[in-house]
């Protein structure tokens, strides 16, 4: 019913604007529709301001907004013989069309003075569904075009919705129908001299010819996305409805939001496993440097131990791990493998953890968590097994979800630490779904903790719906690079991937990023066969850039980019216990890069200290500057990572 009711209203809009149009010839005036879109390298620009100025008279101006897809649509008034008009004499909001509508409408509107107007949209509940803070604007006739979506680009249900225009101090409202599954747009004529409650038209010159020409610009409001650079042109004769693309220029935007959280952080950090075939112990002095967060250390909280099969090795970690712990670093532990005694093929390398010793697996994960914690150690969370889903030559153990499922659901408790799961080397989701779904494995299990060799790095809802933190547990880059030309890169487009990675990480919603050993070759700090022992490397700078300023407790904040495939990434935090937020940018383009960052919802003072990781920079501090509005452009270097850090 209520479909057939839309469609039988559009018609009858449809059948009185083509007699209004016939009324407007008859007076000798025309409203003409032009209509098009504006983009740039094939992206669209939202919320331009196209604005067509009457040259024959200066004074009359008729403009509107691109919608999210780019698209505008405006009705200007031409004239064939002499009229006398005046220009807008009143403030007003004029019923939005169509209406409904399914697809999009026009709002239009007009102002007597020069004003700082913005046209904000809401729900029958009152909230805030799309806002279009449009700017100065001079006396005129304007509209707002509105695709039916909201501020973050997604469509809104059916309903009835309300617009405020707000222009210095004054406000109207009024109410207008969306039905997405209606008969769809359609792009009519605004008669703005006819049509009940829309505004006079103004012509103050004697025509000679049906059609005037215009000045045209395109220009950037406040919420353009991407910026673009402004385009003129002159001289365009307009003498019927037509359609004007603009293709302009962009600078990347970004879009950062401090009041839209996501995951909270728990921190970055690498793994510094020791024993008998692995490699040796940290020094005092790349402890200080792994976990300090002065200039030139890297800033880590988090670090990953082994849990040997063999309980006298337990002691071989407390040195390090107590040094850590003491600089304010989280401790967790993954085990390689159970003791062979507990296994069905009684070797180290394969085989499977008998479900007879399930209960002493679980004591013998205490008995560490237990002897690190007499040595001042607490352990914040154990493993249950490193990559149980990858069959390889070394120290190692197979479990299947079901077998998973059931030590976490009987025997994670006995632990006596927090548990985390699967580890899977490929973050799969068939090992760790059906733990989630197990409404007793899940209550035991306190992360879910994987790795993203060659695959898994996506957001995660099931875990996030189960109220679960998500944590990178290991990772490394494998692609081969000069200068070494090894099977796993040292150079700076490996470093410049890490960068990527822990961006990408944190885009999925994950909560840690864990890298693997902190002393080698290919990790943060060199281990002295490429580089002297103990120099930071270049994936150890790119790593500080997160690490030393996005501390634990930290969140994650809403973050876009615009375009998409700009080249440049951006990722946001906030500390929710001081006004101190961070940036990162990420610009992965070989030529340097003008780049937009604006604060959606609201505006900010404060003063911003970049750190740029590049080819030729180690985390080098640069100029602080000084931010007061809702705005701040900056040029990021070619290939690099700049982190912003507020005062």
């Amino acid at each position: 019913m209520y479909k057939s009711i839309t469609k039988l209203l559009n018609n009858i809009f449809l059948v009185f604007v083509l007699f209004q149009i016939v009324s407007l010839k008859l007076m000798n005036a025309q409203t003409i529709s032009i209509q098009g879109k504006v983009t740039s390298s094939r992206f669209p620009i939202r919320e331009a301001s196209v604005t067509f100025i009457d040259n024959g008279d200066t004074s009359r101006k008729f403009s509107a907004l691109t919608d999210n897809l780019g698209n505008y649509l405006i009705g200007v008034i031409t004239s064939v013989e002499s009229t006398t008009n005046d220009l807008p004499t009143k403030f007003e909001l004029a019923q939005n069309y169509p209406n409904p509508f399914s697809s999009s409408t026009s709002i239009p509107y007009q102002l007597e003075k020069e004003s700082d107007v913005q046209v904000t949209i809401y729900d029958i509940l009152g909230r805030v569904v799309r806002k279009f803070n449009v700017g100065q604007q001079s006396v005129g006739l304007y509209n707002v075009l509105w695709d039916g979506r909201n501020n973050f680009g997604q469509s809104v249900t059916s309903g009835v919705y309300f617009y405020r225009l707000n222009a210095d101090g004054e406000s109207q409202v009024k109410k207008m129908i969306f039905n997405q599954n209606g008969s769809g747009y359609i792009p009519i004529p605004h008669n703005l001299s006819s049509i009940k409650n829309s505004f006079p038209t103004t012509a103050n010159k004697t025509q000679n010819v049906q059609g005037n020409t215009f000045t045209v610009r395109v220009q950037n409001t406040s919420t353009t996305s991407p910026v673009l650079v402004p385009q003129e042109l002159e001289n365009v004769f307009i003498q019927n409805d037509t359609t004007i693309n603009f293709s302009v220029d962009y600078i990347p935007v970004a879009t950062i939001n401090f009041d839209s959280l996501h995951q909270h952080i728990s921190g970055f950090g690498a793994a510094n496993i020791i024993g008998s075939g692995w490699r040796p112990d940290m020094t005092s002095s790349e402890i200080e440097t792994a976990f300090g967060t002065g200039d030139g250390q890297l800033g880590f909280t988090i670090l990953r131990l082994r849990v040997s099969p063999n309980l006298n090795d337990f002691t071989n970690n407390v040195a390090t791990a107590k040094a850590a712990y003491d600089m304010g670093v989280t401790i967790i532990a993954s085990p390689w493998s159970p003791p062979s005694s507990m296994k069905t093929n009684n070797n180290l390398v394969g085989g499977e953890l008998r479900e007879d010793a399930y209960d002493d697996y679980a004591a013998h994960l205490k008995s560490f968590v237990d002897l690190m914690s007499d040595n001042g150690v607490p352990v914040y969370a154990v493993s249950v097994q490193n990559e149980p889903d990858i069959t390889v030559t070394y120290e190692s153990c197979d479990w299947n979800p079901e077998q998973m499922v059931k030590f976490i659901s009987e025997n994670a408790p006995a632990v006596g630490t927090s548990v985390m799961a699967p580890e899977s080397f490929q973050f799969r989701r068939n090992m760790s779904d059906p733990i989630l779904n197990d409404s007793a494995a899940s209550a035991n299990l306190d992360i879910v903790a994987g790795h993203i060799y060659g695959s898994g790095l996506a957001p995660y809802p099931l875990a996030e719906e189960k109220g679960k933190e998500i944590w990178m547990t290991e990772y490394l880059i494998n692609s081969g690079n000069p200068p070494t030309n090894l099977s796993i890169d040292t150079g700076w487009t490996g470093a410049l991937q890490t960068a990527e990675s822990i961006n990408n990480c944190m885009n999925a919603n994950m909560s840690a990023y864990v890298w693997w050993y902190i002393v080698r070759y290919y990790g943060p700090i060199a281990d002295g066969t490429y580089a002297n022992k103990g120099d930071v490397t270049k994936k150890g700078y790119v790593m500080s850039q997160f690490a030393r300023f996005i501390r634990p407790g930290f969140y994650r904040v809403e973050s876009s980019v615009a375009p998409p495939l700009s080249n440049v990434d951006v990722t946001a935090y906030k500390d929710p216990t001081s006004p101190k937020v961070v940036i990162i940018a990420i610009n992965s383009s070989s030529a340097q890069t003008e780049n937009v960052f604006r604060i959606e919802n609201g505006t900010m003072t404060t003063t911003f200290t970049p750190y740029t990781t590049s080819e030729f920079k180690n985390c080098e501090q640069g100029n602080a500057f000084d931010v007061t509005g809702d705005n701040f452009t900056f040029t990021l270097e070619q290939s690099s990572i700049t982190t912003f850090v507020s005062n």
